[in-house]
């Protein structure tokens, strides 16, 4: 029995432009899937159709097999069992660390939410901040606030959207390695909408690729980074190197081994990049054709010098364009 099931959802705005085109998934309880594609592709509006957020032209959301109802057929839109965290925190200024997690629980039991409080304050490593506004907090901190908010009525679903994209990268691998084992402790399925494939790659297992309403591609984050089928899929886990007078076939920068005196192809360097573990290489391989990126481990390539590359031919990536 799948767990969560979308099925041929559509969503038309201003009855022309196609939000999502008969999209279907399913999620297992426990998965951690991100969904990623490039603005406009549909992303957001599927996190809001799953939460009951939205209405839906075509299509059903379910839940353990039972349909998740929209605005249009539901008094109270969205559901305890599916939580949503926005862009926007959405956290009240004026309450604190304490009252914003326990905010969704006033309705419930006093010993209930009291309990469910501390257990949050203390699985986020929040209690020293339990009495903290906001404004006092760090933007991780706010973030881990608004999660813990949401996982205070115990859903089954958590669904965020890009919920670090105002945080920096320090900040945000610190929070994601937290946010990893939380997740696992807790066995919740989580549903992320991202922009930053390396955000999916570290809190996620699965991945679902949209274009312009489309899923191009499911499946687990091994799969589609062996077999990603089109070069837009492909371009999501970094840059591709088209092989000259080749238009189907690519090569990773890691699966190029640069050398000084021979090699399949030759190519002028015109940028070297320093990186903690490797150099990065920009070379020019054939005129009228876009550089080509290589990863060097010798750090012994300067700009300007001519070098030589050599691949197997398994790291070949043959793609469609989308």
């Amino acid at each position: 029995m799948s767990y969560l099931k979308i099925e041929g959802l559509t969503k038309i705005f201003d009855g022309q432009v196609k939000a999502l085109d008969s999209l279907s998934l399913t999620i297992d309880k426990g998965e951690r899937w991100s969904i990623i594609g490039s603005s406009g592709s549909g992303k957001s509006t599927l996190l809001k159709l799953i939460a009951g957020m939205e209405v839906q032209d075509e299509g059903q959301v379910y839940l353990e097999e039972e349909k998740i109802l929209n605005p249009e057929q539901k008094l109270v839109a969205g559901y305890d069992e599916l939580q949503l965290v926005k862009q926007d925190n959405g956290l009240f200024p004026l309450s604190t660390v304490a009252e914003n997690i326990s905010r969704p629980l006033l309705q419930y039991d006093k010993a209930y939410a009291k309990e469910r409080l501390e257990t949050l304050l203390q699985v986020f490593g929040l209690e020293e901040k339990r009495d903290s506004y906001p404004r006092q907090l760090s933007g991780g901190q706010q973030q881990k606030v608004a999660i813990a908010r949401a996982l205070s009525l115990e859903p089954q679903v958590l669904l965020l959207d890009e919920p670090f994209s105002s945080l920096d990268s320090l900040q945000k691998r610190g929070l994601l390695d937290e946010l990893n084992l939380i997740f696992k402790e807790l066995e919740i399925t989580v549903v992320m909408v991202t922009h930053d494939i390396q955000d999916a790659l570290l809190l996620t297992e699965h991945v679902c690729v949209l274009s312009e309403g489309k899923l191009l591609r499911q499946g687990s984050v091994k799969d589609i980074y062996k077999n990603p089928e089109t070069a837009y899929v492909a371009g999501f886990f970094g840059p591709l190197n088209q092989l000259p007078g080749k238009s189907k076939h690519y090569l990773r920068p890691s699966s190029i081994k640069p050398s000084p005196s021979a090699g399949a192809l030759k190519g002028n360097v015109l940028l070297r990049r320093y990186f903690p573990e490797y150099d990065l290489l920009t070379v020019q391989v054939a005129e009228g054709q876009s550089p080509w990126q290589l990863i060097c481990y010798e750090r012994d390539v300067s700009e300007g010098e001519t070098i030589y590359m050599n691949w197997e031919d398994e790291d070949v990536l043959t793609l469609k364009e989308k």
